[in-house]
């Protein structure tokens, strides 16, 4: 029975999708080609990178990743490449640049924005005191009544 719950953990767990051959044979530039495949979305498959993607495109993308690391790329034109090819939708993590500033800036702004909004629209419905609205003789005469409370 343990055995039997053993190897139903097993077979649930996520498993890597990258097959054996598309392995590099330096451990330096694979483990570089996995840290890359990490922040490449599957264009197939959208919030899911590359490395653990089963889809064809995926495959692709991973043996064009270790292509270029094995003809001399470094990890950044790697990126680049991708992103030339592809767009930026291919980075899970997009960059920040003018392009994009509005997207990434947007959030925050609109958050400040309703914030304000939302206290002075709270201020602004602020019940007025009653010694704003009372007339003379109506003071007068609250200051007398509380004046005989206080003598009581």
């Amino acid at each position: 029975m343990r055995a039997l719950l053993i190897a139903l953990m097993l077979w649930a767990t996520p498993s890597m999708a990258v097959q054996p051959d598309e392995v590099l044979d330096d451990p330096v530039l694979e483990q570089r080609a996995r840290e890359i495949s990490e922040g490449l979305r599957c264009l197939v498959c959208r919030n899911e990178n590359i490395d653990l993607s089963n889809a064809e495109l995926a495959r692709d993308l991973r043996i064009v990743v270790r292509e270029r690391l094995v003809a001399g790329d470094t990890d950044e034109e790697v990126l680049d490449f991708m992103v030339a090819r592809y767009g930026e939708f291919v980075l899970l993590q997009p960059r920040f640049h003018a392009g994009n500033a509005a997207l990434w800036l947007a959030g925050p702004a609109l958050l400040l924005l309703g914030g304000g909004i939302a206290i002075a629209f709270i201020r602004r419905r602020r019940p007025e005191s009653a010694s704003d609205t009372l007339t003379e003789a109506e003071r007068a005469r609250l200051d007398a009544l509380l004046k005989e409370n206080d003598d009581v």
